[in-house]
């Protein structure tokens, strides 16, 4: 018979020595029973609980090819740790003409083989079940003892052997001088670029961007809240930033965020959310670009073929659509700005 070896590991924390063992069961099992042995197909790090694996996915499409007739896998559990996806994929390899085989598990063809194999999945999908919860239950006490539960590390703490969060004293002072001079009038911009010339990095040890800056202004982990999940506990953290300067950042955060929306929308896109799609119906959004002479252009775009594609609808100018307003006698130019209920349909 020809066959396949399929293996799979589930973490990052695991090892080829993982595959190696499996591999080696697998190729023994094969030996044994007379089986040619053809490829493996090997995940690394995905989860029997979702069947979105790629080398699984490949291995059920090579199957309708007729290249091998038998699948070998150190256990079920590595072919499917959920019933409903391990029943779907093994109809439709035997359509194909192929079947699974467990190298560990000795499973006879016979009645009493369908319900070992059925037990077997069954306890393979609680396993995995009654891990999820204990790793959930296990985060969650962390969680009421304030213990790093894992992810990013915000700037300016560290992680001790107890998993609990420090200052790190030498960063922290760089977070309270950007939250300082944000406070001052500083851009994102212009903090971004003085942490990066100071020689400040992210957890991941990668240079600092805006959006880790807009992160780190916006994080109450630096007033000493902990927060992890629905867990909320002030004072879970050492606080890095005074609660005055924080709060203070934090207006001239919810400030700046509106002060551009409000602009574009009042003054160089007065049409917007008046405006609809004749094709699809979706709103028609404001965007602009630079001609070859540097001048500003702006347009009206379907918010369908921006974000998906899946409208023709051309671009229309803005100035072209004052005067075709004026031409369809719709509204007076003037009025825009009142009547917020105004529907205009091209």
């Amino acid at each position: 018979m020809r066959a396949v070896l399929y293996c799979r590991y589930s973490s990052d924390n695991q090892t080829e020595n993982s595959i190696e063992g499996q591999m080696r069961d697998c190729n023994t099992f094969a030996e044994r029973n007379g089986m040619t042995v053809l490829t493996s197909y090997i995940d690394r790090a995905y989860s029997a609980k979702t069947a979105s694996r790629p080398q699984f996915q490949k291995m059920i499409k090579d199957s309708a090819k007729g290249l091998f007739d038998v699948i070998i896998v150190w256990k079920l559990d590595r072919f499917a740790r959920n019933r409903y996806d391990s029943a779907h994929y093994k109809s439709a390899l035997r359509k194909n003409g192929v079947k699974v085989v467990s190298a560990t598990e000795p499973i006879s063809e016979d009645s009493t083989g369908i319900l070992l194999e059925s037990l077997l999945e069954g306890y393979a999908e609680f396993f995995s079940a009654e891990l999820a919860e204990k790793v959930k239950r296990g985060m969650n006490e962390n969680a009421l003892k304030c213990k790093w539960n894992g992810g990013g590390i915000p700037i300016g703490y560290y992680i001790d052997d107890d998993k609990h969060y420090q200052i790190d004293t030498l960063n922290s002072s760089f977070v309270i001088e950007a939250f300082q001079r944000y406070s001052d009038g500083s851009t994102l911009t212009e903090i971004t670029e003085w942490l990066n010339r100071s020689g400040v990095q992210s957890y991941r040890k990668l240079p600092v961007s805006i959006d880790t800056v807009n992160r780190m202004l916006k994080n109450r982990s630096y007033i000493g809240e902990y927060h992890y999940d629905t867990h909320v506990i002030p004072g879970g953290v050492p606080a890095v930033v005074p609660q005055e300067l924080f709060d203070k950042v934090q207006e001239r955060l919810a400030k700046n965020k509106k002060a551009p929306a409000r602009h574009k929308a009042e003054d160089d896109y007065l049409l917007t959310t008046k405006l609809f799609c004749g094709l699809c119906g979706a709103y028609l959004v404001g965007e602009s670009g630079h001609g070859k002479s540097g001048n500003v252009h702006r347009y009206y775009k379907c918010a369908t073929a921006k974000k998906h594609r899946a409208c023709k609808r051309r671009l229309l100018k803005s100035c072209g659509l004052r005067i075709l307003l004026s031409i369809k006698q719709c509204v007076y130019w003037q009025m825009m700005l009142y009547w917020r209920k105004l529907r205009i349909v091209f």
